[in-house]
């Protein structure tokens, strides 16, 4: 995997984090929803990334 993936699936687990955050403190049960999902779906591409580098090695 390269820097840019593990670079943008952090970015999007940290504006996941931020929504997540900001729909608790604000009471937006929808934005914190969001966050959640978002936070998932970066989750979800890491580890698809870690296995495509665990078969390559």
């Amino acid at each position: 995997m390269g820097i840019d993936d593990k670079a943008k699936n952090a970015a999007e687990k940290v504006a996941g984090q931020v929504k997540e955050t900001t729909g608790k403190v604000t009471d937006n049960e929808k934005l914190e929803a969001e966050g959640k999902a978002q936070k998932a779906k970066a989750d979800v591409k890491q580890a698809a990334e870690n296995v495509k580098d665990a078969v390559k090695d």
